[in-house]
């Protein structure tokens, strides 16, 4: 599984008339929480980590610890769920965008979307139809939600690239 970004951005700065070449390394203007199951099961974590590495090639991933081989379906070691949770929540509202492996049903992850919607945060949930599993109408049915229902991990790059590009955009517009 080799996950590329393959995209070059044209940003028109707002003070500027000047159009300049960007490309990858969008590393310090976005941030991505990642949110996937850990005490609802972790039989996708070889997928989750390998996300992250690809959202790592031009984002920062303020929970890159999801993708971790070493954090086990109890949670995470040393941190109560108070600390958990009020770290996470401080995250969500950090962030530029919420990209969510739901495959694996979680009420954390339930949770996160609901109050990365409430943020109004960028939402990009990837569902793996070879699950075996259905996705969540609380999900499939919210049109906040963009959804991609993917068979392989190598078909979500493309996907991935359009939705950060469409936040950096956004983003961009903003300042």
């Amino acid at each position: 599984m080799n996950l590329r970004f393959g995209f070059h951005l044209i940003i028109r700065y707002r003070h500027s008339h000047h159009i300049y070449p960007y490309s990858a390394g969008i590393n310090n203007l976005m941030q991505i929480y990642f949110a996937a199951s850990i005490r609802g099961g972790r039989e996708n974590q070889k997928n989750y980590a390998e996300i992250i590495r690809f959202l790592q090639q031009n984002a920062t991933v303020l929970t890159e610890h999801i993708g971790s081989a070493q954090l086990s379906q109890t949670g995470e070691a040393g941190l109560s769920d108070l600390e958990i949770f009020d770290r996470d929540i401080r995250m969500l509202a950090q962030a530029d965008a919420v990209i969510a492996e739901v495959s694996t049903p979680s009420l954390g992850v339930g949770y996160e979307l609901g109050h990365a919607e409430a943020l109004g945060k960028p939402v990009l949930c990837l569902f793996n139809q070879k699950s075996g599993k259905l996705l969540s109408a609380m999900i499939s049915g919210n049109h906040y939600f963009k959804v991609l229902n993917y068979s392989q991990i190598d078909e979500i790059s493309s996907p991935i690239n359009s939705f950060l590009q469409q936040v950096l955009s956004k983003k961009n517009l903003l300042r």
